[in-house]
C-alpha cells in the first residue's frame, strides 16, 4: 500500500475559508449565487463553463470548469454534492486537482455574510504539499477578489 498521502487518506491540506459581506438580503445573494453559468461573471480564475447534461442546479449537477491561474489552466470536472436552497452548496472538484468546497450564506441583518471554503489536492507535477503550501496565499488574494466582484453584482 505504501505511504502516500492519498492511499493512506491522510489530507495534509488545510482548509482555505474566506468570507465577505454582501448588502443585500440572503434570497437576493442566492439568487445570484445559485445561477452557476454566472460564475465566471465574478470569478477571475473561472474561464468558461460547460455543463454535462441539461441540469443546471442541485446535487448531481456536473460541469467542467476552464480553471486558470496564472499561467497554470486546468479543467476541472466539479459535481454538485449539497444543495440548500437559500443556504448553502457544496461541490467535488475532480481531475489533476482534487477536493471539495461549499459556499454557505449566513443572514447578519440586512446583510449577508458568504462564506467560501475549499480543501484541495494538488498532484506531485504541481507540487504535492509543497504546492499547496505555495498556491495558498494566491488563492485566498483570488477568492476574496472573486467574493468582492460576487458582492458588487448582487448589490447593483
Amino acid at each position: 500500500m505504501g505511504g502516500g498521502r492519498r492511499g493512506s487518506g491522510v489530507d495534509l491540506m488545510k482548509p482555505i475559508s474566506i468570507q465577505n459581506t454582501v448588502r443585500a438580503s440572503k434570497e437576493t445573494t442566492w439568487a445570484e449565487l445559485r445561477v452557476l453559468e454566472r460564475h465566471v461573471n465574478w470569478m477571475a480564475d473561472a474561464a468558461s463553463l460547460t455543463f454535462h447534461s441539461d441540469q443546471r442546479e442541485g446535487v448531481g449537477t456536473t460541469f467542467t470548469c476552464l480553471t486558470k491561474v496564472g499561467p497554470i489552466r486546468l479543467r476541472d470536472v466539479m459535481t454538485i454534492t449539497e444543495w440548500v436552497n437559500g443556504s448553502h452548496m457544496s461541490v467535488r472538484h475532480q481531475g489533476l486537482v482534487t477536493g471539495e468546497g461549499t459556499f454557505r450564506l449566513t443572514e447578519n441583518g440586512n446583510d449577508t455574510t458568504v462564506t467560501w471554503t475549499e480543501r484541495l489536492r494538488f498532484p506531485l507535477w504541481l507540487g504535492g504539499p509543497l504546492g499547496e503550501l505555495v498556491a495558498r496565499p494566491i488563492f485566498i488574494l483570488i477568492w476574496r477578489g472573486n467574493l468582492r466582484r460576487l458582492a458588487q453584482i448582487v448589490e447593483n
